[in-house]
């Protein structure tokens, strides 16, 4: 293993959940969240010798994150999904009005434009709103004022 072998790992495993959750804002499929995390690592790889620490590392990953898997749907929606037909059926899944209520934001989320999505991911994750602008590449003001927009968005789908 290099010297930057072992310092990279760490910076995988500390966060992995992170990379995770972004992925799984572009997809609910296992299979796509895996292939976008996989090349979210290989973009983090890299980017990883070329990064200056002019913003904190975990405002870096997100934005490698967040780039990868809007290329990642972006090419998707060029080629099309294949529906794939799932056999399971879950007997114990939660169907209590907090689920479903959870359910249908989460559904909603999912219909944003994908730079809303991001937004409302980061925001989710209580990052500052100059946090999220440095990630997103917006002004803090910018960052608010989308919120807002978003909020009234999901408010009005049905």
């Amino acid at each position: 293993m290099r010297p930057g072998d072992r310092e990279f790992a760490n910076i995988v495993r500390q966060y992995k959940s992170t990379i995770y959750t972004v992925c799984y804002m572009f997809s609910k499929d296992e299979d796509e969240v895996a292939d976008m995390f996989q090349e979210v690592l290989v973009n983090l790889w890299k980017g990883y010798g070329k990064f200056r620490g002019e913003s904190s590392l975990n405002t870096w990953i997100y934005r490698v994150s967040l780039n990868t898997c809007i290329s990642a749907d972006r090419k998707r929606k060029r080629i099309g999904r294949h529906a794939e037909l799932d056999m399971e059926a879950n007997l114990y899944e939660d169907n209590d009005q907090d689920t479903r209520q959870i359910r249908q934001l989460y559904e909603r989320i999912g219909r944003l434009g994908v730079i809303d999505r991001a937004i409302v991911l980061l925001w989710l994750d209580n990052l500052s709103y100059e946090e999220i602008g440095q990630i997103i590449g917006i002004s803090t003001k910018n960052v608010s004022v989308k919120l807002v927009r978003i909020r009234e968005q999901l408010k009005q789908m049905k």
